[in-house]
């Protein structure tokens, strides 16, 4: 008998669905590096999948980009089984991968006039899209160079910019902006959210706050495996402990902080100058301190709010992979 859950392979892809894995398993010998993966992304929505290195999001990408078929499970992309659809899917997707790929033997201008000619564009119309695309990175002004004469940063623009000449429906972004300095990421960052509902744009970084500021919604995998989804703020909310609050003591209020340390709802203190940041077991301790701090002179008490990078870390472990 066929499974009928959400996740069964076997069951038609969604038609609202960009993207759909559906228990993608891949293995390399005994190493798992996906296992039972299942993920969907709605048409138009920009998506972030986050993990550490060797999580196995560069593996997803290449699955859901046609250059391997997963072991086990599917995947599709615009309804289109990657396994048995590479030609048309490719047809479909623009991928930023992390490695630089760019013809060195190619002026800038003839990389994209390559990658455009490799979609079926008409030249009256890849002209023009490559001016404006040029123009928009920046690059316009070095588009007769060989990209061995770009500095790291242009050469990373100029990936993005290949990615995007034929206007693909689905746009795949392997850590497009790393190497790129604050400016040229910001460029990237416009231009993603210029773009944002005219085409399905999925994202992996390791800049937690690109993540946070450019989309909608995100998911955090680890050793192959989906462990949360959900907005920014769906995710701070799911990571335990009690509140985080700042408080700033008025000159001569100092001695208020042996008080604090003695207090048994505080978790952890760290006090910088005049700053005492405190870790309550529950929020709820809040009445607690103000009123052991009777008699003190505060400058504020703010509440610290929590961060990508905490639930991620808490999700994932503080251990450096190789």
């Amino acid at each position: 008998m066929q499974r009928t859950d959400d996740t069964d392979p076997l069951r038609p892809p969604d038609p609202e669905a960009a993207i759909s894995a559906r228990s993608v398993t891949k293995r390399y010998g005994q190493l798992t590096a996906l296992d039972s993966f299942d993920l969907e992304i709605a048409r138009g929505e920009i998506f972030a999948l986050l993990g550490p290195n060797g999580a196995g999001k560069t593996t997803l990408i290449r699955i859901l980009t046609t250059l391997m078929n997963p072991t086990s499970g599917k995947a599709f992309v615009s309804g289109l089984d990657t396994a048995q659809h590479g030609r048309e899917i490719r047809r479909l997707i623009g991928v930023v991968p992390q490695e630089n790929s760019l013809d060195r033997y190619l002026t800038a201008r003839e990389n994209l006039e390559l990658h455009a000619r490799l979609h079926s564009m008409e030249p009256k119309k890849y002209r023009v899209r490559i001016d404006e695309i040029l123009e928009l990175f920046g690059l316009a002004g070095r588009q007769h160079d060989l990209p061995d004469t770009y500095s790291g940063g242009m050469q990373r623009r100029l990936v993005v910019a290949r990615a995007l000449i034929h206007e693909p429906k689905v746009l795949f972004l392997d850590e497009p902006t790393t190497g790129l300095d604050p400016q040229s990421r910001r460029a990237v960052w416009d231009y993603i959210r210029s773009i944002a509902g005219k085409m399905t744009i999925f994202l992996t970084t390791h800049y937690l706050e690109e993540a946070e500021n450019l989309c909608e919604r995100l998911a955090i995998m680890d050793h192959g495996r989906l462990i949360a989804q959900g907005s920014s703020a769906e995710l701070k909310a799911k990571l335990t402990g009690g509140a985080v609050y700042e408080i700033e003591l008025a000159e001569g209020s100092e001695h208020f902080t042996e008080t604090l340390r003695q207090m048994s709802c505080i978790g952890k203190m760290e006090i910088t100058g005049r700053v005492v940041t405190v870790h309550l077991e529950r929020w709820e301790c809040l009445a607690e301190v103000v009123t052991a701090l009777n008699g003190a002179v505060l400058r504020r008490i703010s509440l610290r709010e929590k961060t990508l990078e905490e639930v991620f870390i808490s999700l994932t472990g503080t251990g450096v992979r190789e």
